[in-house]
């Protein structure tokens, strides 16, 4: 097996859209990865912490995860689906590292300038906080690779609503970026023949399968569009996406997004084969199992 060559954090929301737990069953599954640790955000971060914690377990993976942001940077009111971390009744006996996640950021970054990936998924409270608390972490991340947004209407999108003063001090850091939105990823379906392909591996398979049918439960769909699993994708395999030239994103008040050619840092996402994309996201699920 090649050696990792990206040394990645991951920033999640884990517990609520099982898109996050596909994500890091994708970053576990991806060899040219060094997860270096998880921080979590938005709500209970404890429990979510405790969750990621448990799903690379069942991976055979322990890892560094950290609880970071609880509130948004004005304190808005948190959505809370009600079904994070049920599957598993004994989730507060699993063990999670001491410490705040935004400093776990500024750490893993400031140790390696120019050599730490960020992959974030949830609202950016964690991220944009570790841009405000230490001045030399949006020049030392080496890039982030964001899920937020929609760029082919001005609907605002769920990570970027839930914290928008956070989104807007992401974007305006001058932070490599590359940010996926959801006109994207909405074209991307996971159905029952992913499911049971992903089942099938594991302990960790498993798991996945029972959070998959749970969040197809609370919608009364069987499919889901695999938004985080995307993103990670735009790190890991990047040849299967189209990118924007470089410009600049605004963020609205009410979390509405605008893409802006030239000035900045940022490129947006820009096509993705969809069923080639699917298959992918199952393919690295299913390889972490003979890892």
């Amino acid at each position: 097996m090649a050696s990792p060559t990206m040394r990645v954090v991951f920033d999640t929301d884990i517990g609520t859209d099982v898109d996050d737990a596909l994500a890091l069953a994708v970053l576990l599954g991806s060899p040219e990865v060094d997860l270096l640790g998880c921080t979590t955000v938005y709500g209970d971060t404890l429990l979510r912490a405790r969750l990621a914690q448990r799903l690379a377990r069942l991976g055979g993976r322990p890892l560094t995860v950290v609880p970071g942001a609880a509130k948004t940077l004005t304190d808005r009111p948190v959505w809370w689906a009600g079904h994070e971390g049920v599957l598993f009744p004994d989730l507060d006996q699993e063990p999670v590292d001491e410490g705040d996640g935004v400093a776990y950021l500024i750490e893993q970054v400031g140790r390696a300038p120019g050599q730490v990936d960020v992959v974030a998924v949830g609202p950016l409270t964690n991220i944009a906080r570790a841009i405000t608390e230490s001045p030399s972490f949006a020049r030392d991340v080496r890039h982030l690779w964001l899920m937020g947004g929609r760029f082919d209407d001005p609907s605002p999108e769920h990570n970027l609503k839930c914290d928008p003063e956070a989104a807007a001090v992401v974007f305006g850091s001058g932070a490599p970026i590359t940010v996926t939105g959801l006109e994207i990823t909405t074209t991307v379906r996971m159905d029952a023949a992913d499911v049971s392909a992903i089942a099938a591996a594991g302990p960790l398979g498993e798991a996945l399968k029972a959070e998959i049918e749970q969040w197809w439960r609370f919608w009364d769909e069987e499919w889901n569009c695999p938004h985080d699993p995307i993103t990670v994708l735009t790190l890991v395999a990047p040849s299967l996406f189209g990118f924007s030239p470089e410009g600049r994103v605004v963020v609205g008040a009410d979390g509405s997004s605008t893409f802006e050619a030239g000035g900045g840092r940022t490129r947006i996402t820009t096509s993705a084969p969809a069923e080639q994309v699917a298959r992918e996201i199952v393919r690295r699920i299913v390889r972490e199992r003979s890892r």
